[in-house]
């Protein structure tokens, strides 16, 4: 079976003025209340159960770097076989400058969803009520919150194969609670399956 759909996906190519338009509303409606929210906390009451630690460093690299190459490779090939076989289009950078830019928010975007939900929702519900609650109501909510942002049902189904692990993952990762590997990991997802994802398959002449 061929990869290649009969008609060729559409690319919509995207440039750094593009990004820093959605950038510029996305900051403002999300990523900056996600961040002042956790920070509230935070300064109130210093819990460790939010995870603004390192934790155990080893333990928490050894998870987040090759889980995020992992999840780079898998989201880019969900993205691969959702162009070719559901929408027929994908936005890809146009050129590095973008690519960089795009890259350079989704850590940030990163940092500030797993704080939100992973910190602030599971590790407080854990706090209160055990792993099973803080589960149970933290992952679905991160993973259809998505559909808030205007995502198609069939890419926020997508978002479970990172929420799931990763709030698996800060439960059951030794030492105190962090959020360094699930930000990693979240990061190397995001990225293979917008902006730099789409761009590397393109360069590989699979889109």
């Amino acid at each position: 079976m061929s990869w290649r759909a009969a008609e060729p996906p559409v690319l919509v190519r995207t440039r750094t003025a593009d990004s820093l338009a959605w950038m510029r509303l996305d900051l403002t409606i999300r990523v900056l209340p996600f961040g002042v929210v956790v920070l509230a906390v935070w300064l109130a009451l210093r819990p460790s159960w939010l995870g603004l630690t390192a934790g155990d460093l080893g333990a928490q690299l050894a998870f987040g770097v090759p889980g995020a190459v992992v999840l780079f490779a898998a989201a880019a090939l969900a993205q691969l076989v959702m162009t070719r076989r559901l929408r027929g289009t994908v936005r890809v950078p146009a050129d590095g400058e973008d690519v960089a830019l795009q890259g350079a928010y989704f850590l940030v975007n990163a940092a500030a969803e797993e704080a939100f939900f992973r910190g602030l929702v599971q590790g407080a519900l854990i706090a209160l009520a055990g792993p099973a609650l803080g589960l149970a109501v933290a992952t679905p909510a991160y993973v259809l919150y998505h559909r808030l942002g205007g995502w198609t049902w069939s890419d926020v189904l997508v978002t479970a194969m990172v929420g799931v692990p990763l709030g698996l993952a800060f439960w059951l990762l030794p030492g105190p609670p962090s959020l360094l590997g699930v930000i990693l990991v979240h990061f190397g997802a995001t990225c293979g399956f917008l902006g730099p994802g789409p761009w590397l398959l393109r360069r590989l002449g699979l889109l």
